[in-house]
């Protein structure tokens, strides 16, 4: 028998008992990012840079898998937005971008310890609408997790 909407919502022991381990610091008082945004893209280590193109090193962390111990889709999502957008930040003070569009392929499945390359490749610019690729694979078996296209806009400068 199928379960219940309220039964399907219900939040299992062991996933409350995970989120009450969780050790959450307090934020820098100069810090910018939500908890959520250092939560999910702590570790991430940059391993090659070029204009328009940024690749990254990560091993997933217990933290980020679901219940099944895969790397969750929420987590691969805020990646996407996170990551992709960096290769477009590379002075401070530049304006600010915001998406306006993602989409993601999930095409397999990374598991606790696997390491990923993160690569992000900007993909086309017209006027303040920028077009990112950012890729997860697997390093050691070269197999994509996901691929997702990220679209920003920032407004322009002025004139003045």
């Amino acid at each position: 028998m199928e379960k219940s909407t309220r039964e399907y919502l219900e939040v299992a022991q062991q996933d409350s008992d995970r989120v009450t381990r969780l050790t959450i610091p307090p934020p820098l008082p100069e810090a910018v990012h939500s908890f959520y945004e250092l939560f999910a893209i702590k570790g991430i280590r940059l391993e090659n840079f070029q204009p328009g193109f940024i690749s990254y090193c990560f091993i997933v962390p217990p933290r980020l898998t679901d219940r099944n111990g895969n790397l969750a889709v929420g987590a691969v999502a805020t990646i996407v937005d996170k990551i992709g957008a960096s290769v477009l930040y590379r002075k401070v003070g530049r304006r600010m971008h915001v998406s306006v569009d993602m989409s993601i392929s999930y095409l397999s499945t990374a598991k606790l310890n696997d390491e990923l390359e993160i690569t992000t490749k900007l993909i086309g610019i017209k006027g303040s609408y920028k077009g990112i690729l950012v890729v997860l694979k697997n390093k050691s078996t070269g197999e994509i997790i996901a691929e997702g296209r990220h679209s920003l806009f920032a407004l322009p400068s002025s004139k003045i």
